[in-house]
């Protein structure tokens, strides 16, 4: 099994002043291709750093972090920059969608930092990935003309568009009803069996019981790692919940 993320001895330190805050305290974490992990802890135990760090938003303190084979850890910022926009997709409790463009326009953006795709390419790429989260008649939609649901959606369809080595998701159902997140969890399940790598930060743990492994952090050390058994199937909670009437 080919890993995507290989993180070793990773420590990351914040200096506030004169005081030294240890975020990360030397975690050790593999994500091989097609899991489904859920990243979990309490505010403040190193799971947002740790996010940032797989994201190549932040690098670490001292350690090592491979992603895809890339040893990214010592990486300045703009190699970072670069990296991130070809092997990874992000998705956003609040969505970080452009207001004022429409959703093709929306997921088309990360194709434009992207010189070898061309216009016509990217157009038809953002149409593919606006097909593959079920959103084919909402493409000229503005984002106020979007359902929290859809808007996640549009921002999942804009993860995807890269074809990302792994898609890393913040929280992603925090801002949705019980239905809508269980919704978006049946697509991420979907596109988890098309072969997709998903790291999925979570505090709620019937989300993280869609997953297949969950990694749970606190005072920056990975406290316990293991498959989930029992895994919620998000397609039959959605069957079972009652139909709300408008």
């Amino acid at each position: 099994m080919k890993a995507i993320i290989d993180i070793s001895s990773l420590k990351k330190d914040y200096y506030v002043g004169e005081v030294t805050v240890h975020a990360l305290r030397g975690v050790d974490l593999k994500i091989n291709q097609g899991e489904f992990v859920a990243i979990m802890g309490a505010s403040g135990s190193g799971k947002s750093t740790m996010l940032n760090i797989i994201g190549c938003l932040d690098r670490p303190t001292e350690g090592t972090y491979i992603l895809d084979g890339v040893n990214v850890a010592g990486m300045s910022r703009n190699e970072r920059a670069a990296i991130r926009n070809l092997k990874i997709g992000f998705v956003f409790q609040s969505y970080n969608l452009l207001s004022r463009t429409s959703a093709l326009e929306n997921v088309e953006l990360p194709l434009m930092y992207n010189s070898a795709v061309k216009a016509k390419e990217r157009r038809e790429r953002a149409v593919a990935a606006l097909e593959a989260v079920g959103l084919a008649d909402r493409m000229g939609h503005m984002p106020n003309q979007l359902s929290g649901g859809q808007q996640q959606r549009v921002a999942i369809a804009r993860s995807l568009v890269n074809d990302p080595v792994v898609i890393l998701a913040d929280e992603a159902t925090g801002n949705l009803d019980s239905r809508t997140s269980y919704e978006i969890m049946s697509l991420f399940q979907d596109l988890n069996s098309k072969g997709k790598t998903i790291v999925f930060v979570t505090h709620e743990p019937d989300i993280a019981r869609c997953m297949t492994r969950s990694v749970v952090f606190r005072d920056g050390h990975i406290i316990r790692e293991e498959e989930i058994r029992n895994r919620i199937v998000a397609g039959e909670v959605l069957e079972a919940l009652p139909v709300e009437e408008d």
